[in-house]
């Protein structure tokens, strides 16, 4: 039986029997009738180790989605009533997926959780109860087939959420459209998605607040970068410094159709360390042999140092810095890229996001109009 086709009944017994599994054949997991005190929960589910007279009991909330903002609007109020009625209630959340969002938003409230791809949280005190387990990262694919929800995966998210990250509150959709080139049908959609995630509040239609770090590793979730753009391998015979120098000297209709991303700008802003691929997008209007041939590069297909990036969007030229001569990306492209790069990148990503936050004056703006956009190739 495919996550999306569970009923709450079949949610139910599946995520005890994995609970079962987990606690091992020397517990007893039997469900008990819900008291008085525990009204619109939906199901009493009593743990029970065999030989002992101490148990526990867990409320259990089945849902087939969990957002971060049903939990802090619907949850959090009920287990904050439940814990008055008793301050040892342990409240268990079932869904078929959990996203790491909301695992961490429940962690972080001392809410239990149980997902039926094996993301599990469970702690309880007497008798004492410790259990943590890793599941899928990203939804299942029937899950998400044949969803008409707007997701952050797509080129046409990323210039949105750039835009997002890189203009501090207040405005409204239509503006937001108006600066991307996106439809104000499209943005208020994946607004909706945002707003559900909590990675954006409102107040009525106005955006007042961005969590543009969490935003930034939501969309790397969903848009890989070996994955997002075509690449072609290339091999420096004469080192990775010796294409650096010759970027500096490309003459200015190619100039400005190549920009630097991942390890090595990511070096110039927060150095991990050394070497890794030299990774440059290349505009769609630049032939790669041409460009190639004047970085002194091979084309291979193993072991490059060099990888050629065609993005499905221009955005990813805007906002553009001038490192040493050579076009680097925008620090907002370059958190996303290190963040769902290979490798050692994200562990970059995570500190690219560091540098941004200690001077979010130097690359976010005030107003929609304080963006530096270049013209669409």
């Amino acid at each position: 039986m495919d996550t999306e086709d569970y009923t709450p009944d079949a949610l139910l017994q599946e995520g005890l029997r994995r609970l079962a599994d987990l606690l091992g054949p020397t517990w007893n997991v039997s469900l008990r009738p819900v008291h008085e005190g525990a009204r619109g929960v939906d199901a009493l589910v009593e743990l029970k180790p065999e030989g002992d007279g101490t148990f526990t009991q867990l409320l259990v909330e089945l849902k087939r989605s969990v957002t971060p903002r049903m939990i802090e609007e619907v949850l959090l109020p009920r287990v904050d009533l439940l814990r008055q009625v008793n301050h040892y209630t342990n409240l268990l959340v079932m869904a078929p997926w959990l996203s790491l969002k909301t695992q961490q938003m429940l962690r972080q409230h001392d809410i239990s959780y149980l997902d039926l791809t094996g993301n599990v949280s469970l702690r309880v005190t007497r008798p004492a109860i410790v259990i943590y387990t890793e599941g899928a990262t990203r939804a299942p694919r029937a899950m998400t087939s044949g969803q008409s929800r707007t997701t952050l995966a797509g080129p046409k998210a990323g210039r949105l959420v750039r835009l997002l990250a890189e203009v501090r509150p207040p405005y409204r959709a239509g503006e937001l459209a108006q600066a991307s080139g996106l439809s104000l049908a499209y943005v208020s959609r994946l607004l909706d998605t945002l707003g559900d995630q909590l990675l954006i509040r409102r107040d009525g239609r106005t955006i007042t607040d961005v969590d543009w770090p969490n935003l930034l590793r939501a969309r790397a979730e969903q848009a890989v970068l070996l994955k997002s753009n075509t690449y072609t391998g290339m091999l420096a015979p004469n080192g990775v410094e010796s294409v650096l120098m010759r970027l500096r000297t490309l003459p200015p209709s190619e100039f400005d159709g190549v920009a630097v991303t991942g390890s090595y700008a990511a070096h110039d802003v927060a150095p991990l360390s050394a070497g890794g691929q030299l990774m440059l997008y290349v505009a769609p209007r630049l032939a790669v042999d041409d460009l190639s041939d004047d970085l002194g590069l091979l084309r291979v297909q193993e072991n490059a140092d060099v990888l050629l990036l065609r993005p499905p969007d221009d955005v990813v030229f805007e906002g553009t810095r001038d490192v040493m001569g050579i076009q680097h990306v925008a620090l907002s492209q370059l958190a996303l890229d290190c963040l769902s790069g290979p490798g050692r990148m994200p562990a970059e990503g995570e500190a690219v996001l560091e540098y941004m936050s200690r001077d979010e004056g130097q690359w976010r703006g005030f107003a929609i109009s304080d963006l530096r956009r270049r013209p669409r190739f």
